[in-house]
């Protein structure tokens, strides 16, 4: 099951430049693609996630075109062909 993720300019580093990757999570859930993610592009969950496990307060992420903090979080269910867009916050004023 392929699975892609936009990843933003801020942490192409992980990935060597790409805006896309693609990967075959373990768990069909999100939180088994960001393990694949992980896997792929190592040191890029500690910039998702925080030292608990929970999603960053301003990084949003999207399931398709669904806000996962709307949905099941870690848990919201991927399948294949689902789109992941890792999308940090902006603010300013």
């Amino acid at each position: 099951m392929s699975v892609s993720v936009r990843i933003p300019t801020i942490l192409r580093t992980y990935t060597d430049g790409a805006s896309e990757v693609t990967v075959e999570p373990a768990e069909p859930t999100l939180s088994g693609v960001l393990d694949a993610l992980e896997a792929a592009a190592p040191g890029i969950r500690a910039r998702v996630l925080d030292d608990a496990g929970a999603l960053r307060r301003f990084v949003n992420v999207y399931v398709d075109d669904d806000d996962v903090r709307f949905t099941d979080g870690l848990a919201t269910p991927t399948k294949a062909g689902t789109r992941i867009s890792i999308i940090p916050a902006v603010a300013g004023g």
